[in-house]
Order: C-alpha cells, then structure tokens, then sequence
C-alpha cells in the first residue's frame, strides 16, 4: 500500500515576509508584507497596496498562522474590516527585522544625523566646521540613541540642542539677501537689528534695494513672512553653512610641499625666466588642415594638431603629453615640446636638491 504525502489546502505558506506588527489594548496584530516595500510605501514611493501586503489579513501571530479573531479587531479598532486595519497597522506599526539589518539601519541613520549635524553647525571656539569624525565622537559622549521612527532632520535638530549644553557648538546662521523696494529699507534695517543679524552688503538702485545679511536660523520663518507678505519682496537663502575666508582648497595644494624652501640662484632664476616664457606664449600652426581632419587630431591638453593620425596617437603615449596632464590638474597651461624638456629637467634638478642633505 502506497502513502501519498497529502498537503493541506488552505494552508498559506508566507515565506520570506516582512512583518509589521502593532500592540493595541494589550493585544499583538500582525500583517505579513513583501521586504523592502514598507519602507518605500511610508515615504510615498509606493501607492499599490497589494504591491506591499502579502494578503489583506491580520495576524495575531504570522510565523505560526493564527488569525485575529473579530472581537478583538472590534475592541481595539472598531471595525472588523481587514484593509482598514491593515493601513492603520501598516501606517503606525512596528517593521520586525532581523538583528544585522536593524543594526545596519540604525548604523545608517547615525550617520546620516552626524551628517546633517556637521553642515549646519561649527565650533565657536575655533570658528571652524566639526568634521564628521569629530561629531560622531560627541554624540557617543553623550550617549545619543537613533530612534528609527524619527526623520534624520529632527533628530540632528534635537541632538544640537542637546550637544549645546556641554560643548562649543553652534548652529551656522543663515545668509540670506532680501530684495526690497527703497523706501523699505528703513524698516527692513530696524528688524534686522531687532534680530541682531549682521549686515554683509547692500547694493541696487534708485527703486530697489538688496540687502545681504547674516541672522540665526531660528528667525528663518518671522524673517520670510516679514519680506514676502508685508514688504512685498524678495527673499532668498544664499548659504546654510559656514564659510570661512582664506580657506584652502584641494587646487592649492602640489607635488612640490615637501621640498626645501632655499633653492640656488641660478634655478630661481630659470623658474622666473620659465614663467615669462609661458606668459608670452602663443601656439600657431604654419600649416593646417582641413577642419574635419584638424577636429579629429587636435590635442586640446597640448593645444597642438597633427596631420597624421598615427603620429596623434603616439603622442599621448609621449612623455610631452604626461607631463601637460599633471599640468592641467594643477590648472597650468600647457607647454611646447622643447619647454616641457626643460621643465623635466629643472624638475630632476629640485629632485636631487631634495635628496641632497647638508
């Protein structure tokens, strides 16, 4: 006699689920949803339901089964109505995730709150910017905890509050230009003084006038409403961030720092004579091409053309060609094939001056 393997019929079998799960009136209600699709569904990315519910029912427990009886659906939410419950569970309820992704989350969104914490705020001791390194160390310090409910946004906002009360911590104020007309301005000054801003510029003409200022960012909404609605002008956030004058920049910097600073006479002589060189330089072609042919074997890097192809393809293996690449990064113009001899040559020079020691 032969044993056949029956399966029951109405049996779901919910794998790979997303539960979320809400606790109303002392009871546990569950729904069973497709991964990665809450999410998108709370922020308004997804508008099929059916492309996020598994199916329309609600669980006292998913992983083993068990239906909500209708009583408690009744008692807890006033309905027994399946797709209305859902969208409550679904809007308010808890996503179950495991431990490595909820700590990725959470992981995540501590970075993301440093992140906003770092360009909206700067040290007012030193009257620079946090980095993120340095602003992760301080939410530690003070035991700062993600609540994965909460945006990024208001949870950074809470947390400089927080971080005011015991470091040097400020928020960047607001640079903003107001667009008036002139016989405004008066009133306009009066508030900014009201709000202790700080006046950067003012500028336009006989009718209109622009007003450049720094206030805090508190005054953000009174500051709009005052410009837009009862003065009838212009307003416009012109930065969020500090900004500090003489900051270096990535282009400020060379190969060449770690070099000695004295050099012989005789090379600064040739660096001066190198860059009068360049400054009257002027490329001009004897004879040219036709346009199209011209298009094609133009280097732009050297500012050079060729009339044969093949000679156009060695030359950007040519160490002429390298040597005007390094000089573009640095955003210097590029040099004729004798200059760019010499240039490497007074390179190994300065080279060998930095290996010589005294």
């Amino acid at each position: 006699m032969s044993r056949t393997l029956v399966q029951p019929v109405g049996q779901k079998r919910l794998t790979n689920v997303a539960v979320v799960r809400l606790k109303k009136h002392g009871m546990r209600f569950e729904i069973a949803c497709y991964p990665n699709t809450v999410l998108s569904w709370r922020s308004g990315v997804e508008k099929d339901l059916d492309e996020v519910l598994q199916s329309q029912t609600v669980y006292s427990n998913v992983s083993k089964g068990v239906l909500a009886k209708s009583k408690d659906l009744i008692a807890a939410f006033g309905t027994d109505d399946q797709t209305t419950i859902c969208l409550d569970i679904l809007k308010k309820g808890e996503l179950q995730v495991a431990g490595k992704e909820r700590e990725s989350i959470l992981s995540s969104q501590f970075r993301d709150i440093a992140t906003i914490v770092m360009h909206k705020t700067y040290n007012t001791e030193t009257q620079r910017p946090y980095t993120i390194s340095m602003i992760e160390r301080l939410m530690r310090e003070i035991h700062f905890a993600v609540d994965p409910h909460s945006t990024s946004k208001k949870q950074a906002l809470e947390l400089i509050q927080e971080l005011q009360k015991h470091f040097p911590i400020k928020r960047c104020p607001l640079r903003i230009r107001a667009t008036a007309p002139q016989d405004q301005l008066p009133h306009l000054l009066e508030k900014l003084k009201e709000w202790n801003a700080t006046v950067i510029s003012k500028e336009g003409s006989s009718t209109q006038l622009s007003v450049v200022f720094e206030m805090e960012p508190g005054l953000y909404k009174d500051c709009h409403d005052f410009v837009m609605n009862k003065m009838h002008g212009r307003f416009d956030v012109l930065a969020h961030s500090l900004y500090v004058e003489g900051d270096t920049h990535v282009d400020q910097y060379n190969d060449y720092e770690d070099m000695p600073a004295p050099l012989p006479r005789e090379t600064h002589d040739s660096v001066l004579e190198l860059n009068e060189k360049l400054q009257k330089q002027t490329i001009s072609s004897t004879s040219r091409p036709t346009e199209v042919q011209q298009k094609q074997n133009k280097c732009n890097t050297c500012n050079v053309c060729f009339d044969d192809s093949k000679l156009y393809r060695e030359h950007h293996k040519s160490e002429w060609h390298k040597h005007n690449m390094k000089r573009k990064t640095r955003q210097l113009p590029p040099l004729t094939e004798e200059e760019c001899m010499a240039d490497m040559e007074l390179g190994d020079s300065k080279s060998d001056l930095k290996d010589y020691s005294f």
